[in-house]
């Protein structure tokens, strides 16, 4: 359901980023590029670290589109289960725990982020690049929880399948395809 009148009550994240292109298209390129561009992390990893800021922001659609491209990407569904429900975390690869610290310190309470909290992440085996890239997702996710959940959009669990395998198999730079034509500049 979206809260937007111009649109059909049931319009998801793709039809908003139709309906506003010219704000998508450089929002879609930044995903691309974080999300699929070289990284310490895998894809996976990332979509991990996204699904998880969202679970902290209680933001359900990106929760469970990213959780499940996480998994398709190769990410077992056990670490996924764990991480969601802040239970024991033995199917957590141990490299990932810093870096999950990390990013639900400065989701919940960003103003407390010490130099101790990416000593933490250094200390995993991960280097500069990796702790960036840890805090560019963060952000990321902080602010598509926000704008998903501000702006109503909910999704059935067939649609977040569908959005889920799109994202493991194309990326983000083929929903740039589904934007009206002129939307590039």
């Amino acid at each position: 359901m979206s809260f937007l009148h111009s649109l059909a009550p049931d319009a998801g994240l793709l039809q908003i980023f139709q309906a506003f292109p010219e704000l998508a298209q450089p929002l879609l390129e930044y995903h691309e590029v974080l999300l699929r561009g070289d990284s310490p992390f895998s894809a996976a990893e990332r979509e991990f670290i996204a699904a998880y800021v969202s679970g902290l922001n209680n933001c359900n659609y990106c929760r469970a589109v990213h959780s499940q491209t996480a998994v398709a990407l190769g990410i077992g569904a056990n670490a996924i289960a764990e991480m969601l429900s802040n239970s024991q975390s033995e199917h957590l690869d141990p490299k990932m725990r810093p870096v999950l610290a990390f990013v639900r310190k400065l989701t919940l309470s960003p103003a407390t982020i010490t130099a101790a909290d990416a000593d933490a992440v250094f200390a995993a085996g991960w280097n500069d690049r990796a702790l960036h890239d840890a805090v560019a997702i963060c952000g990321l996710f902080n602010l598509m929880n926000r704008v998903v959940n501000g702006l109503g959009v909910k999704a059935s669990e067939a649609y977040t399948r569908i959005a889920a395998q799109r994202l493991a198999q194309d990326g983000y730079a083929k929903l740039l395809e589904l934007l009206p034509a002129g939307a590039e500049q």
